[in-house]
């Protein structure tokens, strides 16, 4: 063992004060873990956190494969809002119904802000009776509970979707730094391999005018911008697969990628993966090449999910 990590580990000092001293040494979380804490990465995350921010050691611009992110906490509490095109359903009936079951809904214009759900029309969509469904802010699992029964009464009303919808979401971002967007964009575009194989084909590269790919920005490119108005400016437009012109109308940051559901399941799946990667994407990024089974902010369960929804869609 060298012997400068050997007299600190002989320390009459706290184990936060060597971890530390060992960070600031060059050795992985991984490595002090073993040699501190019984192998407890989560407890070397918060000591690195905590030097992070005042400024004694640098932030990571990623987390190698199968790194533990146990320190951090991902319980879903972000306000979140979706936009849900659908077809086959006259919007006064869906409001009728909607009221019924306690969800206030109006008809109203792309352009009108409600607080409660407001039914829109979208030029966009093809079918009968097409319609763009647009929740309020909601928030944690709260917001999931009333997106829930929203998504019985569609279901109940036989709505459908097809080929022209799309399910957008929406994240809070207002405690986003300029780390956070550049990790998240990293992490998205790192991912996004991996993302379009539990899409359909139309949601996935470039395949789609309405999200575009965000591979044909280089990671380069995408650290060297100084704030998000350099950020919105590489990306261009709105119509790619993470839409950063929504903070600068909404305070948000739109997902587009995700094809039209009404299904319960899908939605809640993909707006939990969102937040993950979202409180992820305070601290890093994802490395590019980076499979699904190594996903460090999911779940074993969430893993299951998509996997199973990737052979599903499998060609």
């Amino acid at each position: 063992m060298n012997e400068q990590i050997r007299r600190i580990l002989e320390e009459s000092g706290t184990k936060t004060s060597k971890i530390r001293k060992l960070l600031l040494l060059g050795l992985s979380h991984r490595e002090i873990a073993e040699l501190l804490t019984n192998g407890n990465r989560g407890f070397v995350w918060n000591v690195y956190r905590r030097m992070r921010d005042e400024g004694l050691i640098p932030a990571l611009n990623s987390v190698p494969t199968g790194c533990c992110v146990s320190g951090l906490d991902f319980s879903f509490t972000r306000k979140f809002g979706v936009e849900i095109e659908a077809y086959n359903c006259a919007r006064q009936a869906l409001a009728d119904m909607l009221a019924e079951a306690g969800i206030v809904a109006e008809l109203a214009s792309r352009s009108h802000t409600s607080r409660c759900w407001k039914l829109t029309t979208d030029g966009s969509l093809d079918g009968n009776n097409t319609f763009e469904l647009v929740s309020p802010v909601l928030e944690g699992e709260d917001g999931l509970a009333e997106l829930e029964k929203v998504c019985w009464v569609l279901e109940a009303l036989n709505v459908k979707v097809n080929g022209s919808c799309g399910l957008h979401v929406h994240m809070d971002a207002s405690d986003f730094n300029i780390t956070t967007w550049q990790n998240l964009l990293l992490s998205y575009k790192h991912a996004e391999a991996e993302i379009d194989r539990f899409m359909p084909n139309s949601r996935r590269g470039d395949e789609n005018h309405f999200c575009g790919s965000l591979r044909r920005f280089s990671d380069e490119n995408i650290r060297s911008r100084r704030s998000l108005d350099e950020l919105q400016t590489l990306l261009g437009s709105r119509y790619m697969k993470v839409n950063l012109q929504a903070y600068s109308l909404h305070g948000t940051v739109e997902f587009r990628q995700h094809s039209g559901t009404i299904n319960f399941t899908k939605i809640e799946n993909w707006v939990r993966f969102l937040g993950r990667m979202i409180i992820f994407a305070k601290e890093a990024s994802l490395p590019a090449g980076i499979r699904l089974e190594n996903f460090p902010f999911l779940e074993e369960k969430q893993k299951l999910y998509y996997k199973l929804r990737a052979k599903k869609l499998a060609v």
